[in-house]
């Protein structure tokens, strides 16, 4: 399930993407409280690579208010892929996905890169 693992709070978690072995955040931190979902990257002006945001629980999200776009991953309770999206940017919202579980915030270009696409498997550790 798409979800932070408890003890973990403040340290970073990896994410792999096991259908294809390739790394795509090695320092992915946790929203998981309600503040931390509604404050997600707001008040970032990057996102670095290598980085990423696990919302979780999240069936959508949007980018009102930031200032960089991002790619976005929705994850199933399996932590299957189910929806992605590609450099989002600012001022957009996302579709609802409700069988989402979480939703992983990448670096603009990330998906691209590691190509990650629905039906993969997805790692987080």
């Amino acid at each position: 399930m798409a979800k932070c693992i408890p003890g973990r709070s403040g340290k970073f978690m990896k994410v792999v993407n096991l259908t294809n072995n390739t790394v795509l955040a090695e320092r992915l931190e946790c929203a998981d409280t309600v503040l931390a979902r509604m404050r997600g990257l707001l008040g970032k002006d990057f996102m670095s690579p290598g980085t990423g945001l696990l919302i979780s629980p999240c069936k959508g999200v949007h980018t009102f208010g930031m200032k960089f776009p991002i790619d976005v991953i929705f994850l199933d309770k399996n932590n299957a892929v189910i929806a992605v999206g590609n450099r989002l940017r600012p001022n957009r919202m996302t579709r609802v996905y409700f069988r989402a579980t979480g939703v992983i915030e990448l670096p603009a270009g990330t998906l691209e890169t590691v190509k990650t696409n629905i039906g993969d498997r997805i790692e987080i550790g």
